[in-house]
């Protein structure tokens, strides 16, 4: 007796296999098999439609491995699969980490100015590139006044290695398997190439001694999947006579030969796919990986001034630097007259050496202060006062009351 071969996790109705049975023992004794795997189904009684398959959803599969998949392996008892395991706390350190040493005085906090020459020239690349703005300010306009401002941004950035463990799987190809042969080294103790300082970057590193084979958990080891599209029965209802088996003129249709289905294209009949968990394999090699994430955690503080530039135009912009200190654990900086930007330091360093040594290994901290130069330049143009910014070494300008913004003729 044929019968339909289908996944065991698979739950349909025994309604279904009843008429599924009986119309199979029709095609073999009418029409022979229809299908690589699976038959299908007797061409329908003409003016009946063929049997519609069973809703996709019942065939879907587990999306994730189950906990009793991976081990217990020491040392690594809170480890999940795909992350979600936290960040591991570094061990305490075997000899005093270094103290924070005061970084040089600085005494020079001259402030640069730009000539008028400069600004103009600023004005007019910057009104070219907008369109329909009239250079006629720019041409005819008249510097009044020109100020500078004090504008100072310290940034503080602590480059830290953060390392988490996570349960991995690809299909087991004969690779080693080495799970419970010795204990594996603890997370901190696994040796990684610091990359260089202050730059982001992820590396991944297979922790030895725990890797195992296990059955696939999408496929439950039988290396294939019941197809979605045709929910494990190879064929599908014939999309030209919508499953009567002839055509509105009666005659019978030539694209199912009448049978009222047709194969499935995605599993060419068969009803099932090769599984893409273990790619056909049946077995999985899970094993521990330990991603390690080296950051530059970055803070800025900018000191307040009065020109009127609002202080997100400076994200953009660099200036000039004066100051620079880098060392395991810097110290606040020291000698600045300006009193904000001192306590600001002070209390950036002590946050952020708080907040990392919790859940990272600090490598580095630098500090920097940048004297972004600010110059307000007022002018007028037709007999009214106008203003406009040049900031930063890129000479970036901020031209918001720009007096002719549209230069188009309607005709």
């Amino acid at each position: 007796m044929y019968y339909i071969s289908v996944c065991t996790t698979l739950k349909i109705d025994t309604e279904f296999f009843r008429l599924v049975e009986m119309e199979n023992s029709n095609i073999v004794r009418d029409y022979g098999y229809y299908g690589a795997t699976n038959p299908g189904y007797a061409p329908a009684v003409q003016g009946s439609p063929a049997m519609f398959a069973p809703p996709a959803s019942d065939f879907q599969g587990p999306s994730a491995p189950p906990a009793s998949m991976f081990d217990s392996v020491p040392g690594y008892e809170g480890t999940v699969a795909g992350g979600g395991g936290g960040f591991l706390p570094p061990p305490i350190p075997s000899v005093p980490a270094p103290q924070p040493q005061p970084g040089p005085g600085q005494s020079n906090w001259d402030i640069p100015s730009i000539s008028e020459s400069t600004a103009r020239e600023a004005l007019a690349k910057y009104v070219s590139s907008k369109c329909c703005w009239s250079s006629g300010p720019v041409k005819d306009g008249v510097i009044t006044n020109m100020e500078t401002f004090n504008t100072y941004r310290y940034r503080l950035e602590t480059f830290t290695e953060q390392r988490v463990t996570e349960w991995s799987q690809q299909p087991y190809l004969g690779q080693p398997v080495d799970a419970y042969t010795q204990p594996p080294p603890g997370p901190w103790n696994i040796p990684a190439k610091t990359p260089t300082f202050f730059q982001n970057e992820t590396q991944i590193i297979k922790v030895p001694n725990t890797s195992s084979v296990k059955n696939c958990h999408t496929c439950l080891g039988m290396g294939r999947n019941p197809c979605k599209e045709c929910v494990g029965v190879g064929n599908k209802i014939c999309w030209v006579c919508k499953g009567a088996g002839d055509r509105a003129s009666g005659d019978r249709c030539h694209h199912c030969q009448g049978r009222g289905r047709e194969n499935c294209n995605h599993c060419h009949g068969q009803g099932s796919k090769e599984c893409q968990t273990c790619k056909g394999k049946q077995q999985l090699l899970v094993f521990i990986n330990l991603k390690v994430i080296w950051t530059n955690n970055l803070e800025d503080y900018v000191v307040e001034q009065s020109s009127g530039l609002h202080m997100a135009n400076l994200s953009n912009v660099s200036g000039k630097e004066m100051f620079r200190d880098s060392q395991y654990m810097v110290y606040p900086v020291m000698g600045f007259p300006n009193p904000d930007l001192v306590h600001a330091a002070e209390r950036l360093v002590r946050e952020h050496q708080a907040k990392f040594s919790q859940t990272s290994r600090i490598l580095q901290q630098r500090q920097s202060i940048e004297l972004i130069p600010i110059t307000k330049v007022s002018y007028k143009w037709k007999g009214a006062s106008h203003v406009y910014f040049v900031f930063g070494n890129e000479y970036m300008v901020n031209a918001d009351s720009y007096p002719a913004t549209c230069c188009c003729t309607v005709m």
